[in-house]
C-alpha cells in the first residue's frame, strides 16, 4: 500500500480523493475539518493521533455487499490494537471501543457505477493514540495511551494497520466473506446480554441477535427480532 504523509490538511478524505489511486493511504498530523459519523467533527490533537484515509477501487464488489469493507477496516483496527496489548470491541456499525469508551471512529464513502458495482471507496479513520486530554463535548473518548499508560510510535501503528487491512481486503477479493463476518460478529460491543437502546419510539432493552449481510443490526426484544438500519437506533451508554 502506498502511504503518503501530509503535515496539515482540511481532511485526508479530500486529499486522497484527488489522488484516486487504488490501495493508497494518506495520513496527516492535523486535520482542520475532520469528519465523523452523523456529521460530527473529530477531535484530534496535532501530532498525537492517527488521522488517515484509505482509497480502494473494489470494482469486483457489488454495492449491496459494501458493508464487508466496514467489517474489514473495523477488524484491522481491532487487530492492530491487540498487537499493542489493547483489547477492543466493535460498536455497530464501525466505532471501536475499549471498555465503554471510544478509541476510533470510521467514516466510509462509496461511489457506485452504473452496473451497481462499487467504483471507489474512501475510508476515513481517526485513531486516538497518544492524546490524553480531550476538550470537545464528545461523551466518552479514550486513547491507546490512556488505556495502557504508555506512549506509542504512530508510524509503527500505521504500518500494522495498513498491512492488516490489506490482508483482509485480499480475503474480500477472493470472496472469503464468512470468516470476516464471523469475527466481526464475535467482536461486537454488547454482543452478549441485554442492554439499553433507543429508537423513534423511545428507550427499550434488547439483545443483539445478528447482523445482516447488508449491515443492519437485528435486536431481539421480548422474543421478537427487529432489524435496524444505521441511525434508526442508538446505544444508551
Amino acid at each position: 500500500m502506498n502511504i503518503e504523509y501530509i503535515e496539515k490538511t482540511t481532511s485526508t478524505n479530500d486529499i486522497i480523493r484527488e489522488r484516486d489511486s487504488n490501495l493508497s493511504l494518506v495520513w496527516a498530523d492535523k486535520q482542520t475539518n475532520g469528519r465523523g459519523q452523523r456529521g460530527n467533527s473529530w477531535e484530534s490533537e496535532k501530532g498525537k493521533n492517527l488521522t488517515l484515509s484509505i482509497m480502494t477501487h473494489p470494482t469486483f464488489l457489488a454495492a449491496e455487499n459494501q458493508f464487508i469493507l466496514s467489517k474489514a477496516i473495523s477488524l484491522a483496527v481491532v487487530d492492530t490494537l491487540l498487537n499493542y496489548g489493547i483489547s477492543a470491541k466493535i460498536k455497530w456499525p464501525n466505532d471501536i471501543y475499549v471498555g465503554d469508551k471510544k478509541i476510533c471512529g470510521i467514516l466510509i464513502e462509496c461511489d457506485i457505477n452504473g452496473s451497481g458495482m462499487l467504483q471507489r471507496v474512501i475510508i476515513g479513520l481517526g485513531l486516538n493514540v497518544n492524546q490524553t486530554k480531550f476538550v470537545s463535548n464528545a461523551p466518552n473518548p479514550t486513547s491507546m495511551s490512556i488505556a495502557t499508560n504508555k506512549k506509542f510510535t504512530r508510524e509503527d501503528i500505521l504500518e500494522d494497520l495498513a498491512h492488516g487491512f490489506e490482508n483482509i481486503f485480499m480475503m474480500i477479493s477472493e470472496s472469503l466473506y464468512s470468516p470476516i463476518h464471523n469475527r466481526y460478529f464475535d467482536l461486537l460491543y454488547r454482543k452478549d446480554g441485554v442492554h439499553c437502546y433507543k429508537d423513534k419510539d423511545g428507550e427499550f432493552k434488547a439483545s443483539i441477535s445478528s447482523i445482516t449481510r447488508y449491515g443492519a443490526l437485528v435486536l431481539k426484544r421480548k422474543g421478537i427480532d427487529k432489524e435496524y438500519q444505521f441511525k434508526e437506533v442508538a446505544f444508551i451508554l
